[in-house]
This record gives structure tokens, sequence and C-alpha cells, in this order.
């Protein structure tokens, strides 16, 4: 099956602000998309993911390597036939909707906007369009003339959702969508973007630092680790049968009223993405790095399940439990 979008060796490298030096905010990334496909991206604040949402809808343009959507290069059309390809089918979901939206525009505006630029239908059907995504997201008729301000968090959510779906996109990026509202609200926003997901067909990448949440949401997880793809797992065996390390310990720290854990400890420094360290980035906090880790950057190696890859020298069995790994990752006077 073709890809629907598609990072190729894609590297992101920016000046750093001080105008010295530089940062490293992706590098070598491999991705494909499958149509009707969630992919889940986790990792610490700073390893990359939005980066990777913003090159995947063609927002950055990346430093080296490839990004294509359908098969066709992003960064070799005209500006022109790219903002057609990408503006038509993708959309993409912001971290915080009451920045993302445009405070002076009420509802209607916001949501026919899409619409207008793209030159979708003639006027009648472009408002026949925007009644039928507010209902699409559960939102009411009445609030078609209100501002953003004048909405909930959850609400105001649901109308960027709506924004991000008004030209029928084939994929949908969300970047982190829940993390700037309550709890309460948080599952009300999941539910809908899984009917969505269902209702519509959409190949969805969901961005976010609540890991369990993303295994919920997904049929693969994307690892990310300091500019880097470390891991790619199938959902439901990126928590107990992950082969990378840092994947282990990531998802050891999330709470669980089932299974109750101590989480693996890490410890050493957090390195910076201006300077990296040589060979496996994740080498400075690793309880099994050696001196090979500080030569190489380990390759790509496939675990025993179709579409389940890591870059690991000195991987986690699929048999070993968090437990075993919390134990072996403590200094020895402390096992």
């Amino acid at each position: 099956m073709t890809a629907l979008a598609e990072l190729r060796d894609t590297h992101v490298v920016h000046t750093a602000r001080s105008g010295r030096g530089r940062v490293y905010a992706l590098t070598g990334a491999d991705l494909a998309v499958a149509p009707g496909e969630t992919v889940g991206v986790v990792g610490e604040s700073g390893c990359g993911k939005s980066t990777l949402a913003n090159v995947l809808v063609g927002i950055e343009r990346p430093t080296s390597g490839t990004v294509s959507f359908r098969g066709r290069d992003l960064w070799s059309m005209s500006a022109a036939d790219r903002r057609a390809t990408v503006g038509a089918h993708t959309g993409m979901i912001f971290q915080d909707p009451s920045t993302a939206l445009n405070r002076r525009l009420p509802v209607r505006r916001i949501l026919r906007d899409p619409l207008d630029v793209h030159r979708r239908g003639a006027k009648a059907e472009r408002d026949d369009r925007v009644r039928e995504l507010m209902s699409l997201v559960g939102l009411p008729r009445a609030l078609a003339d209100a501002l953003p301000g004048q909405l909930s968090g959850g609400q105001r959510q649901r109308v960027a959702i709506a924004r991000a779906l008004a030209l029928d996109p084939a994929l949908v990026v969300a970047d982190e969508p829940t993390s700037a509202l309550d709890v309460s609200v948080r599952a009300q926003i999941l539910n809908l973007l899984l009917d969505l997901r269902e209702r519509l067909g959409l190949s969805l990448v969901f961005v976010s630092h609540d890991i369990q949440t993303v295994r919920r949401m997904s049929d693969r997880v994307i690892t990310m680790y300091l500019g880097r793809i470390v891991e790619e797992s199938p959902a439901d065996r990126v928590s107990d049968r992950a082969r990378h390390p840092y994947t282990r310990a990531l998802f050891s720290a999330t709470p669980s009223l089932l299974r109750p854990v101590d989480p693996i400890p890490l410890t050493g420094p957090v390195p910076s993405a201006a300077r990296p360290p040589s060979g496996c980035p994740f080498r400075t906090r690793c309880w099994r790095a050696d001196a090979v880790c500080a030569e190489a950057m380990p390759g790509r190696s496939a675990a025993s399940r179709p579409g389940h890859h890591y870059r690991c020298h000195h991987p986690v069995q699929e048999d070993e439990s968090t437990d075993d790994l919390v134990r072996e990752s403590l200094p020895r006077e402390h096992r």
C-alpha cells in the first residue's frame, strides 16, 4: 500500500537563538503514514515531536531529506501547488485553541475561511458546509456568531477540529490537542477524535505527552528522543514488549492502578539538542550504555513482529519485565 505521507532521512537544523551554533531539531527521520492509520508520537519535551508534525504537513521545510504526500515531493513543487496539495488534503489541530483561532472572527468565519481560500462550492454550499461542520463536532448552531473568547476551552478546540476538517482532508495532524484543556474536557475531545477517525476514515498523527492516551488512540506508536525516532511499535506492544530502554522507561513512569510498578529511574544529564552526544543520543541516561554506544548511532533493527523496529546496541528482550528492568537499572548496592 502506498504511503499517504512519508518522511525519508529528514533533518531539521536551526540556528541557535544566540546566533552561534546549531540546534538539531530532527535527525534522520524515516516515517510512513498509511491511509486510515493512526500513528502516535511520544517523547519528552524538546524531543522533536512538534517539529515532526510541522514537517509532515509542510509548515516547516526540512534542511535535508524528503517529505512526500501521495508519492509527490512537497518541496519540489511550486509554492502554489504545494499550498493546494497541503491545504486541501491535510489538516492541523494545534496545541492551544485560544491562540490558534483568530479572536476577532466569529466561528462562522473561522470555519468558512478554508472554503473561501480554496474556492470550494458556491456561497450557499459553503454556508451549508459550515453548519455541517458544527454539527459534526457537536457545536450548537447558536454559537456560529460567537467569538472565540466567548467560548469554553473545549468549544474552542471543537472549532479548531472543525476547521481542520473543513476541506475533507485525508490526513490530520493533532499536536498536543488536549494539553491546554481541563481534565474533565480532555476525554470529550479524545472521544470526538476517535469517533471522527472512524466515521471519516482519516489518517491521524497524534502527538502527545500523555503516552497512555497515545497507546489507546493509535495503531502504531513512534518514540522520539533528542530529535531521533528511536523505536516504532504496534500500539499493543509498546508498553511491555518495547525493545528500546527509553521506551520502556517512558511507559514505566505512567501511573497504573491495574499494574502498579516502580518507574525505571533515569540518571545522568539530559543532553542539549545544540550539543547532542556522539553515538546513541540516549547513552548519557541509559543504564546499559557502554563504549560501543558512544562510538556509533545504532542501526535500525527489526523485532519479532512486523512493523516493530528500534535503534539500540543493547536492546531490552521482549520477555523482560519492567520489574526486572527497574532492578537492573538501580546501582548495585540498591538492588
